[in-house]
């Protein structure tokens, strides 16, 4: 199963669709889609490490302009905003996310938009918060910028070395990928 589904999204990276494909993915996993742009850019620097800076700029651009529809979905479309956040396990999230605003402002965009953690719901509790949308995209452009490029920096220099690795035990890996995302999610809804 995790052969075929590596063999498909190898097979995208090295595509000249690759490049589209990673923006919409990045673009919509900062508002409301639940896969993270690294399952498109991981593949594509191993297939292409020559354009590694290239594709993390892409991921940056494209992700801090979906954060301006996560603003604008937490600005204007509230229930939409909410629905989402009860979606991945926040059903109170708005009180919490504002009471981090409220509290620590800029840093809950740069720690947070460094992590795993999915940037959507940053993006939609910041137009909760109104939160200033100049340091918004300024701290969002910052935070994506270092996660994508730290990313790329890491595959571009090591990646032949993790990608075989990778190869050889690709279904351990995918089990512990998967263990690691439930229990993720089981985590944010139990702490959450």
């Amino acid at each position: 199963m995790f052969r075929k589904l590596y063999d498909w999204v190898m097979r995208l990276a090295a595509s000249r669709h690759a490049p589209a494909a990673l923006a919409v993915v990045s673009f919509a996993e900062s508002s409301f889609f639940p896969i993270p742009p690294d399952v498109m850019l991981a593949p594509m620097v191993a297939a292409r490490p020559n354009k590694a800076f290239v594709y993390a700029g892409i991921c940056t651009a494209a992700s801090v302009i979906g954060g301006l529809l996560g603003y604008a979905i937490g600005v204007f479309l509230e229930p939409l905003g909410e629905a989402i956040l009860r979606i991945f396990g926040h059903a109170d999230g708005r009180a919490e996310f504002q009471h981090w605003f409220d509290q620590w402002g800029l840093w809950v965009i740069l720690i947070k938009g460094a992590t795993p953690i999915p940037y959507k719901l940053v993006t939609i509790t910041a137009g909760f918060a109104r939160f200033d949308l100049f340091t918004f995209v300024w701290a969002s452009i910052l935070t994506r910028g270092i996660r994508f490029f730290a990313v790329a920096t890491v595959l571009k220099f090591y990646g032949p070395a993790l990608l075989a690795e990778f190869e050889r035990r690709m279904n351990l890996y995918g089990v512990l990928l998967l263990v690691l995302l439930v229990g993720g999610f089981a985590a944010l809804k139990f702490f959450g």
